[in-house]
């Protein structure tokens, strides 16, 4: 009877380790690069930082039938079919946006849309750092598993600052 319950045990704490073990190769597999996308939430996004608010709760006024946001040359933004920003972004998203006027608007955890050879994309900063060349921006969609390189402030549009769903 002891037997047949160290047995069991012993088996539990197999399935345990082949578990946790599983995990843990998931994540060293993504944090190295091999190209494999987890949902975010399931590991680290890569990031630690949010954006700044760019608005006080002074430059929203809510009415019964109409939200008035206070906000100087925004624009409105709808996003393309592409998960790489899930779950904050997707088709069906409105983002509300601005024209960043220098490097220092930019922070990381900020959302913004740059220029790239495939078009417009919809990234968020992950680091910010210098070169040669000045300052540059790593950025990464959130459900991506690598980031897209050096990022030049001439290549920035704009800074999502909120979005509508």
């Amino acid at each position: 009877m002891l037997t047949d319950k160290l047995d069991l045990i012993e088996r539990m704490l197999l399935v345990i380790v082949i578990f946790l073990s599983g995990f843990l190769v998931s994540a060293i597999m993504q944090d190295s690069g091999f190209g494999i996308e987890f949902p975010k939430g399931l590991l680290h996004s890569g990031y630690n930082s949010v954006p700044d608010d760019r608005l006080s709760e002074n430059d929203i006024e809510v009415y019964s039938d109409r939200i008035v946001i206070k906000l100087e040359d925004a624009s409105i933004s709808e996003y393309a079919d592409t998960n790489s920003m899930l779950p904050v972004i997707d088709k069906g998203a409105n983002g509300i946006r601005i024209q960043p006027k220098s490097e220092e608007d930019i922070e990381v955890g900020d959302i913004i849309s740059f220029e790239s050879e495939y078009g417009l994309i919809v990234h968020r900063v992950i680091e910010i750092s210098e070169d040669k060349e000045g300052k540059y921006f790593i950025t990464k969609g959130d459900n991506n598993a690598f980031s897209d390189g050096k990022i030049r402030f001439g290549q920035i549009r704009y800074v999502t600052v909120g979005v509508l769903y």
